[in-house]
């Protein structure tokens, strides 16, 4: 498969995992990775979480690290980009409120380009309105979010993952060898239908 070039949406106290996994896991396969945040540059970082499973009745919150990131996000330009990866933490919350951020969204939904979600990043699908009729996995509290966006709710394992055609989400980052996984045949599908 050819490297492609992909958008990662995050900002402060975004899941740490969610965030540096998939980051470092996308650049190890050979794509190239633009994280971006509104309202930050390149170089500058955003403050991560570290959302736990302790036997709590929902997860725990510690402060995680700080992710440097590598791209200006009022200098993209969505229709440049193969994919979309949309982490999950407490970022999502507000970054819903962000109109530019929600044009992106739609713009990778609407064009069919593979785009993977995990945990509260259905947060930003559910506000950018375009996961009417899908399927789609998301923490659990997110639930109602995603079935009042005319979704149907995908209740699976914590480490388990849903595809969708061009969408591949999960409910937390327990799921990343399975989400990784279905994103990157999502990934290899779209370069195969390219070249065609």
């Amino acid at each position: 498969m050819s490297a492609k070039k992909i958008l990662m949406i995050t900002g402060d106290f975004t899941e740490d995992y969610e965030t540096m996994v998939p980051f470092q896991t996308l650049l190890a396969m050979g794509h190239s990775v633009d994280a971006v945040c509104p309202g930050k540059k390149a170089g500058e970082s955003v403050a991560t979480c570290i959302h736990d499973f302790e036997g709590d009745q929902t997860y725990s919150e510690k402060r995680g690290h700080n992710f440097t990131l590598n791209a200006t996000f009022a200098d993209i330009d969505a229709t440049s980009y193969d994919a979309l990866v949309i982490p999950g933490g407490r970022a999502p919350e507000y970054l819903r409120l962000d109109a530019d951020v929600l044009a992106a969204v739609k713009h990778f939904m609407e064009a069919g380009k593979p785009v993977a979600a995990v945990c509260h990043g259905a947060q930003i699908l559910t506000a950018a309105r375009v996961i009417e009729g899908r399927t789609v996995s998301a923490y659990p509290a997110c639930r109602p979010e995603v079935e009042m966006a005319g979704a149907t709710y995908a209740d699976i394992a914590i480490d388990s993952a849903v595809t969708d055609g061009n969408l591949v989400t999960a409910p937390a980052w327990p799921a990343h060898p399975a989400w990784l996984s279905q994103f990157n045949s999502v990934l290899s599908a779209d370069a195969t239908r390219a070249a065609a």
